[in-house]
Formats: C-alpha cells, structure tokens, sequence
C-alpha cells in the first residue's frame, strides 16, 4: 500500500501518480472501478484533492468517469505507468518550460496570477498550478499571499550575469570538494562523447546553441553529484534559469574549444578521485568565462548576453 500523507494540499500531479501506483499495486486492470473513498483512504487525504487527480487522470484518457458510477480505469495501470504519465509529466514540463521562456523574454510580468496564466496559455487551472509548481521546486517563482505568484531575478542583463559567475565561483567548487561527491559516470561517459565528437569538427563547425546546451548539461551534472543537498539545490536551479537566457550569444570558436578541454580535464580529475584538483580546475573554468563579461546592449530592449559560457 502507498504511504498515507497527510498533506491536503499536496501536486495533484503527484496524487495522480500515487493513484495509478495504488491501482498497480493492488492488481487493478482496464475496467476497474476507482471508488473515491478508498483512494481517499489509501493516500491520506480528502475526496476533494482526489477528485482533482482523477479529472488529472480523465482529461489524459487514462480513467473515464460515468455518470452515477465513478471513474474507472479507462488502460491498464502498467500502460499508464509507461506512457500516458510519461506524457502527462512532459505536459506540465513543457507548460513550465514556457513560462520559463516567457519570463526571460519579458512577456509576462514579475507578479502573476494563476487566473491570468489560464487564460494565456489556454490550459486547464490544474496544469498551471502543477507548472508553477515545479518552477517553485526550482526557485525560480515563489507564491506570494493569496493567490498571486512572483518570479524570481533572472538572468537578462550583463550585471545579472557577472553576479551570476560570482555565485557560481563560491559554490560549484564547494559542490565538488565537499564531502560526498559521486558523479554519475554514465551520464558523464555519454557527456564526454558529446564533447570529443563536438571537438572533432571543424574550425566554426560547432554551433552555439548546441555548446550552451551541452555546457549547461554538464555543470548541472557537476551540481547534481554534490554531497552537499543546499548547495545541490541552489546549482541546479541556478542552471535552469541560465538555460533560457544564453540563446543569443555569439562565442568565438577558439572559447568554445578551450572550455570542451576544461570541461573534459575536470571529467579527468574527478574519474581519478582527485576532487581538489578538479574544483580548482573548475575555478580557472569559471574565470576564464569571466574575463568575457557581456556588454550591456542599450537600444531600449533587453540586453543580450553575449560570450559569457562556462
């Protein structure tokens, strides 16, 4: 049985989740009835929130409700469980990813309410409370009294920028020296194959949007091996915000070379266990970027970001 939780409030996103692992778990197959009381019972919260999970769950043609009856499992779970929550995920991903981008481009205001998302994005009130859930999980929006939503500092002009490297010297060293670093070596093989392979092309062959995003994926990788859970936070979600604000840079191809190698030297250090040596790398790495402070555009629209990797 599932861990009951006591949390009325908790992602109905989460509580869907929890209701299609109850109905694994328990043997339930296509066409079997989800009595509301039961799964109230069994995840610990009110018949409200678990309705909220079920028209989750109906509106992604995973149950189907009658009228009278209830809801019923419209697939079997293990087919819930392999695709259509797979999607259901990637629905409220892609919805946060776009008021992610809205954000950084200034499209939408510092203080927004959930009403007013609705009726931009034309989704359901559900899968706008789950995006901005996951931007919350992210730090990158924080709810604000009643029923209003507030994003935090993003990464949109040269002084952001400089004091977003700033951020980044004091903690992705610390992220790799503390105790309890462990990278995850598959991730970091497929990683250092991106690179070499991305270094074997020729001069002005390597596109930057496809750099800034391996760069990004790497030092997000250095921040998830982190021993150290706060200071693992802080990077990732820093990462996030800095993977919608680096599309329009121009980085000269030797840069774009010479910060592959540094990349690629840390991976070095850290499959030897030598952890000091590849947080002082990392140090260079980010000072090197540094020297390559972006210039404030001053036209009357938002600044570009330009040069600034690592």
């Amino acid at each position: 049985m599932l861990k009951t939780r006591s949390n009325t409030r908790q992602n109905h996103l989460k509580l869907a989740r929890q209701i299609v692992d109850y109905a694994l778990e328990n043997g339930l197959g296509e066409g079997d009835h989800l009595p509301e009381m039961i799964l109230s019972n069994a995840c610990g919260v009110s018949r409200t929130p678990i309705r909220s999970a079920l028209k989750i769950l109906e509106i992604n043609n995973i149950v189907i409700r009658r009228e009278e009856e209830g809801y019923f499992l419209k697939i079997h779970p293990e087919v819930a469980v392999s695709g259509g929550m797979a999607q259901l995920e990637d629905v409220e991903d892609s919805l946060a990813n776009r008021i992610l981008k809205d954000r950084a481009e200034r499209r939408i205001a510092d203080v927004q309410s959930v009403s007013a998302l609705v009726r931009r994005y034309e989704e359901p009130r559900s899968s706008v409370l789950n995006a901005l859930k996951i931007l919350s999980a992210d730090g990158i929006v924080a709810q604000l009294p009643g029923r209003a939503w507030a994003f935090q500092p993003i990464l949109d002009t040269p002084n952001a920028l400089r004091d977003s490297l700033s951020f980044r010297l004091i903690l992705e060293p610390q992220a790799i020296s503390a105790p309890g670093f462990a990278m995850d070596s598959q991730k970091a093989g497929m990683m250092r194959q991106q690179m070499e392979e991305m270094l074997a092309r020729h001069e002005d062959e390597i596109s930057n949007t496809a750099f800034l995003r391996l760069d990004c994926a790497f030092h997000s990788l250095i921040a998830e091996g982190s021993g150290n859970r706060f200071i693992r936070g802080a990077l990732l979600a820093h990462h996030r915000l800095r993977s919608t604000t680096q599309e329009d840079q121009s980085i000269p191809d030797f840069r774009l070379r010479q910060a592959l190698e540094e990349h690629l030297d840390i991976f070095d250090s850290l499959e030897r266990s030598q952890h000091q040596l590849a947080a002082d790398q990392m140090v260079l790495h980010l000072r090197r970027s540094q020297i390559r402070r972006p210039q404030a555009a001053n036209r009357g629209i938002r600044p570009l970001s330009q040069g600034t990797i690592g």
